[in-house]
């Protein structure tokens, strides 16, 4: 994992970085008040974002399952890039592990992990989160 500044990446990855940022604020985390937003780019370059909603059977769906359910939902498959923004002000919040296996089926992707104010930006792949991925196809 390698840390980067904001300022030295693509404009893309900064909007996608920004827009992960902005809906984290919309994130439903009563029970938890662990706030998260995430964003993701398609191959075509569109930005699909989603926070974390949780429920009082504490089944929450994760703000990256959002941002990709959105994506997908609307005929996008493809992805090449994904943001998490976290509630941690002190440190960088990665996917958990039904997160990554459930991105692992749309193939592999830089994720881009940053701190709400995107001063700190560590940057990891798909693959090296989750070497060990299972597919059925």
């Amino acid at each position: 994992m390698k840390k980067v500044n904001f300022e030295s990446l693509d404009p893309s990855i900064q909007e996608l970085l920004k827009k992960a940022e902005k809906v984290r604020n919309h994130s439903y985390s009563p029970y938890s008040q662990f706030k998260v937003g995430a964003s993701v780019l398609t191959e075509d370059n569109e930005i699909f974002a989603g926070c974390n909603v949780e429920n009082a059977t504490f089944t929450s769906i994760c703000a990256e399952r959002t941002a990709y359910v959105k994506a997908i939902s609307e005929g996008k498959t493809k992805f090449k890039a994904v943001a998490v923004v976290g509630f941690q002000e002190n440190f960088v919040v990665a996917p958990c592990g039904t997160c990554r296996q459930f991105m692992s089926e749309f193939g592999n992707v830089e994720i881009y992990m940053a701190k709400p104010n995107l001063d700190e930006i560590k940057v990891s792949t798909l693959d090296v989160l989750l070497p060990c991925q299972f597919h059925f196809h």
